[in-house]
């Protein structure tokens, strides 16, 4: 609730972080079982990973119809958390297990794993390297080939650390972060860790009919090709291609 709380009054304060609201551009079903941790578009699809022991999975969507065209489920005693594509790879991460995979973007198939330190909330590439979130204010760098860290850099909006970023997208060279539990979305210039840009979905998760706590706002897909955003939330029966508006 702090960290909401500290965020809206920044968003109404004047200071020198552009703020956006947006427009809905047009919705999709989205499956309202799956509690999404991951989302980016390749090639004509959306992919998403789930979360939830026993229920977690990677798969490859439909746009129009928000059913899964193929699908490759994490073993039962793993949390899944987010994904991102890397040369002909879907690399994802899980929760607390330390553990993360490697699928075949083609088909799904596992193609191995990899361990790493801490947790894993949201992952995306920023040029050669793969950048990860763990819930704290960091995010960190490393070889997707390796998997050997390279460096941390610190997230700050207002020149204080911002923690509980969550799913990651790559758009135009920076870093979107949903920040977990609220209805904002977080630009991150990756070179220095500060934030450029707040973006306030405020009403959507409404518009979407998700209920409950843990129904939030999670999922942020590009479209390079064709320049559009696509944005979900966990358990929410819609998904949203939307356009920033009234940025200030």
């Amino acid at each position: 609730m702090m960290l909401f709380l500290a965020l809206a009054a920044a968003a109404a304060d004047p200071a020198p972080v552009e703020r956006c609201g947006y427009r809905i551009v047009q919705s999709y079903p989205h499956d309202a079982t799956s509690f999404t941790q991951g989302l980016f578009w390749e090639d004509g699809h959306l992919y998403e990973a789930t979360g939830q022991y026993g229920r977690s999975r990677v798969a490859r969507l439909d746009l129009k119809t928000g059913r899964a065209l193929i699908q490759t489920k994490l073993p039962a005693d793993q949390f899944g958390e987010g994904i991102t594509r890397w040369r002909d790879q879907i690399i994802g991460v899980t929760w607390q297990n330390g553990e993360g995979h490697r699928w075949a973007i083609k088909d799904l198939k596992p193609l191995g794993n990899f361990r790493y330190e801490g947790e894993g909330w949201g992952v995306t590439m920023v040029g050669d390297s793969l950048v990860l979130s763990d819930g704290s204010p960091d995010l960190k760098f490393f070889d997707p080939a390796t998997m050997t860290e390279q460096k941390r850099i610190t997230v700050r909006f207002d020149g204080r650390p911002l923690a509980m970023l969550n799913e990651l997208e790559t758009i135009d060279g920076q870093v979107w972060a949903n920040v977990w539990m609220t209805d904002f979305i977080v630009r991150i210039d990756p070179a220095t860790g500060e934030i450029v840009s707040l973006i306030d979905l405020a009403g959507l998760k409404a518009d979407a009919g998700a209920k409950g706590t843990d129904s939030v706002l999670n999922g942020i897909a590009w479209d390079a090709k064709k320049k559009r955003l696509f944005v979900t939330g966990k358990y929410w029966p819609k998904l949203y291609e939307i356009a920033l508006a009234d940025c200030r």
